[in-house]
């Protein structure tokens, strides 16, 4: 990763908004800067050279995988330590990822800073820098979802008639482990029968149904970058409305993926898989947004919602992940992870989306 090249980015923004510094406290803002994995550590990118700030549990790990920035060793609280680095270099005014700073951290920051020093709240500068993924992350999801991908086959021998939900999950995040993953993306998703209508219905002690959808939303964590797959399964024979209920989903996930290509908007991504679903008199059922960025987080920009008018840009990668919720029946998801690029985009997902019967 040319970290050094990010950190380059970073400053010209930071000088196009006349502030001398950036202090960077939001753990994977600062591994996508520096390459830094700990749990504890800031980082502050002005026009000179960026500062590492962390504690002594992590001397070792800092001198190992830091990279362009001078490394500090604090003695006491971090932002203190950092306080007492922009005393030094006598800089005035002071960014903040206002989104990831507590009121308390910053009213204590505000205190050890020297009077002439002012924190101007940001928002999402990072982030933005972070929405294009060069060639090593993007290899890094696609092992990642290459990884998912081959966890499909355990979940699918896990589900039977009686088993709890739970019990599938376990067996899915033993399988990943095994496999070489750091830790799943988010929270497990199995959820059978009625419960496959809560779109976040993560794993419980309910017992799979004889009959009925199962909705399958896992990810994992390999070298730091996430995955985020959902299928939807069937246990025994589906009816013809669930039928037509998976075909339609199907129908609206296939409209966003060939409707994502650089230049179009979010939203326009997110009307072509809700059209689908408004034409098929479904879309009172779908309540959350077509898909979002992936990459160090599992959600990351842009949103692929409602008349959002970012424009998709080549190098971005993003879920498309229409659903239908039907409370006390069930519910359907089909996801996939696509890259985008200049003329349209790349299905990284290689799990297939026929409806399969169990």
């Amino acid at each position: 990763m040319d970290h050094v090249s990010r950190q380059r980015e970073l400053q010209a923004e930071l000088a196009d908004r006349r502030l001398d510094a950036l202090v960077v406290t939001h753990l994977p803002n600062v591994r996508y800067l520096c390459g830094f994995t700990g749990s504890a550590g800031i980082l502050l990118v002005g026009l000179r050279k960026p500062i590492f700030v962390t504690d002594g549990r992590y001397t070792e790990q800092a001198h190992a995988q830091v990279h362009g920035a001078k490394i500090v060793i604090g003695k006491g609280p971090a932002l203190d330590e950092m306080a007492n680095q922009i005393g030094r270099l006598k800089l005035t005014s002071i960014g903040i990822e206002a989104e990831h700073m507590t009121v308390a951290q910053r009213t204590r920051f505000s205190k050890t800073l020297p009077k002439h020093a002012k924190l101007r709240a940001t928002s999402g500068l990072v982030e933005q820098l972070r929405t294009l993924k060069d060639p090593e992350e993007l290899e890094a999801i696609r092992n990642a979802v290459n990884l998912s991908a081959e966890l499909f086959d355990v979940v699918l021998n896990a589900i039977r008639p009686g088993v709890r939900e739970s019990e599938v999950a376990a067996e899915l995040e033993y399988a990943a482990r095994r496999r070489g993953a750091e830790g799943m993306s988010f929270e497990t998703i199995v959820a059978a029968g009625p419960r496959s209508a809560l779109p976040h219905g993560v794993a419980s002690q309910a017992v799979i149904p004889d009959r009925g959808f199962v909705v399958l939303d896992y990810g994992v964590i390999l070298a730091g970058y996430c995955s985020d797959q959902t299928r939807t399964v069937h246990v025994g024979k589906p009816t013809s409305e669930a039928r037509k209920w998976y075909e339609s989903v199907l129908e609206a996930n296939l409209a966003g993926i060939e409707a994502v290509k650089a230049g179009v908007t979010a939203g326009e991504v997110d009307k072509a898989t809700r059209d689908v679903l408004q034409r098929a008199r479904l879309d009172c059922y779908f309540t959350h947004s077509t898909g979002h960025g992936v990459g160090l987080e599992i959600h990351e920009m842009p949103r692929l919602g409602r008349n959002q008018t970012e424009r998709l840009e080549a190098g971005m990668v993003v879920t498309v992940e229409p659903g239908i919720y039907v409370a006390g029946k069930g519910g359907i998801r089909i996801e996939d992870i696509v890259a985008v690029t200049e003329h349209g985009c790349e299905v990284l997902t290689p799990v297939s989306k026929d409806l399969v019967v169990l």
